[in-house]
C-alpha cells in the first residue's frame, strides 16, 4: 500500500475541511462549477471521477476468467454476499436508521436521499482497492484477479436493475435513463478503455510496460478522489455547517453494515473450510465497496448538492480506516484456518 492509500482517511478528512471552508468563503465559484452540467452529468466532477476509475479498470484482466473454476467456493461466497446479501442489508439498515431511529432528526426528503446514497454504496462491489486488501492479508493474487473480473462483468448487467429495485422499494423515484447513462459512463466505457489500454501496453505479455503505466496513474486516481471530495463538501458546506451531526448520523449505519458483512463473510469462509489465502481476500472483497462508482451515480441521479452524494462520500471516509482494522484482525486470526 502506497503512502497516499495508507493515509487516505487523513487526506479525505483534510479535503472535507478544505471543501467546507472554501464552499463557505467562495460560494459563487462553487455555484459556477455546479452549473457546468448536461443531462445531470457535471463536467468537472465527471472528469475527476474518470481520473479515479480509469486507472482501476486498467488493472482488470479479463483473461483471468478462464481460471474461474479453480477456486469455486471462494468465488461463490463473494458473489452471494456481493449481489444477494449486501445490497439488501444496506437498504434495510438505511431504512431502519433514517425512517425509525433518526426519523426525528432528519426530514423525510433528506432521509430518502441518505438511504439512496447507502443503497448505491451497497450495490457497488469493490474493484481496485481489493488488490490492496488482498496484498495486505497475503491473499491468493490469482483468486483476487478472477473475483474482480467476474464482479465487473456482473456489475455491467446487475448494477442498474438492483439499484432501481431497492430505490423503488424505498419509495425513491428512479430516473432510469440517468441510471443507465451512469452505468455506461462510469462502468462500461472505463472498462472498455482499460481493456484496450491493457492490450496496447501488454502486447509482449511481460506486464512491465503495463505495471509502469499503472504505477504512474495511481497518484492521479487519488487526486481525482480528493478533488471530488473537496467539490462535494464545498457544495454541501451550508448543510454541514448548519447540521454538523449529519456526518455522524450517516456513518453509524455504514459502520454497522461494514463490520456486519465482514463477520458474515469471514465466518462463512471458516465454515466452508477455505484456506486463509482465499478466506482473507474473499471476506475483504465481500466487505469493501466501489465507492468511486457510488459517488458518480449519486451525483448523476440526485445532484451535487444531494444527501445521496454526501452519504457516498461519508462512505469513503468510513471505509479506509475500517478496512485497515479488518486487515489487522484477519492477519491476527490466520490460525483459525488451514492452508491446505
Amino acid at each position: 500500500m502506497g503512502f497516499f492509500e495508507r493515509y487516505l482517511s487523513i487526506w479525505i478528512a483534510l479535503c472535507i475541511a478544505a471543501g467546507v471552508l472554501l464552499g463557505n468563503f467562495i460560494p459563487k465559484q462553487f455555484a459556477f462549477i455546479a452549473s457546468l452540467e448536461w443531462a445531470h452529468v457535471n463536467f468537472v466532477v465527471a472528469v475527476l471521477i474518470w481520473v479515479m476509475i480509469y486507472p482501476m479498470m486498467v488493472q482488470i484482466d479479463f483473461s483471468a476468467i478462464k481460471n474461474v473454476g479453480k477456486k469455486p467456493k471462494g468465488l461463490a461466497l463473494t458473489l452471494v454476499i456481493n449481489w444477494l446479501i449486501k445490497p439488501f442489508t444496506m437498504a434495510a439498515l438505511g431504512w431502519l436508521f433514517f425512517k425509525v431511529f433518526f426519523a426525528s432528526l432528519v426530514d423525510p426528503q433528506t432521509a430518502n436521499e441518505y438511504i439512496a446514497g447507502m443503497i448505491l454504496l451497497g450495490v457497488a462491489p469493490c474493484t481496485a482497492m481489493v488488490f490492496v486488501w488482498s496484498q495486505l492479508t497475503k491473499g491468493d493474487a490469482n483468486y483476487t484477479l478472477v473475483q474482480v473480473s467476474v464482479n465487473d462483468i456482473i456489475m455491467i448487467f446487475a448494477f442498474a436493475p438492483i439499484t432501481a429495485f431497492l430505490l423503488g422499494v424505498s419509495d425513491i423515484q428512479v430516473p432510469w435513463e440517468t441510471l443507465l447513462l451512469s452505468v455506461v459512463l462510469y462502468v462500461v466505457l472505463p472498462l472498455i478503455a482499460g481493456t484496450l489500454t491493457r492490450k496496447l501496453l501488454d502486447k509482449k505479455d511481460d506486464h512491465q510496460r503495463l505495471q509502469s503505466f499503472v504505477k504512474q496513474l495511481k497518484p492521479w486516481s487519488i487526486i481525482g478522489l480528493l478533488g471530488t471530495v473537496i467539490l462535494l463538501f464545498g457544495f454541501q458546506a451550508g448543510t454541514i455547517l448548519s447540521q454538523p451531526q449529519t456526518i455522524l448520523l450517516i456513518a453509524i449505519p455504514l459502520l454497522i453494515q461494514t463490520y456486519g458483512i465482514f463477520a458474515i463473510a469471514y465466518f462463512a469462509a471458516k465454515m466452508l473450510k477455505l484456506p486463509h489465502n482465499i478466506a482473507a481476500p474473499a471476506s475483504m472483497i465481500s466487505t469493501s465497496n466501489f465507492f468511486e462508482l457510488a459517488v458518480a451515480v449519486a451525483i448523476s441521479l440526485f445532484g451535487l448538492h444531494s444527501g445521496a452524494a454526501l452519504a457516498t462520500v461519508v462512505g469513503v471516509l468510513v471505509e479506509v480506516p475500517v478496512m485497515l482494522s479488518l486487515v489487522y484482525f484477519v492477519n491476527r486470526t490466520k490460525h483459525w484456518f488451514s492452508d491446505v
